[in-house]
């Protein structure tokens, strides 16, 4: 997509702090990031999120190449999490496929915004 952040990072267009990079997908820093440890994984496809009929393979393939970004980024004995954001609900800010690895601190449970764990 022509206006696309992610797919210009992936096209070169735009700078970034590439941590891993194959044929299927491209993995860089996030400029906010979340955690001491924030690298995204992106498809080299456009895909704006899970419901965009993103072919088995292609997910599959950036599941896989997870543990070896935690591992480059220096996580992958410590631990760390995997989030994949899918709608409007789920607070993505960009509309290109994408996988969070956060790592490089202790993390607690998720919490929400009216989480069901608050009402209790």
């Amino acid at each position: 997509m022509d206006d696309c952040l992610f797919c210009k990072i992936v096209a070169g267009e735009i700078p970034s702090a590439k941590v891993y990079e194959d044929d299927v997908c491209y993995a860089f820093d996030d400029i906010e990031p979340e955690a001491p440890v924030h690298t995204l994984i992106v498809p080299k496809t456009h895909y704006d999120n899970l419901a965009d009929g993103v072919p088995a393979e292609v997910i599959g393939h950036m599941m896989a190449v997870v543990p070896e970004v935690a591992r480059l980024k220096g996580v992958g004995e410590s631990g760390y999490r995997t989030v994949v954001n899918t709608g409007p609900d789920s607070a993505a800010t960009v509309s290109h496929l994408h996988v969070h690895v956060l790592g490089g601190t202790k993390m607690g449970r998720f919490t929400f915004e009216g989480s069901l764990r608050e009402a209790q």
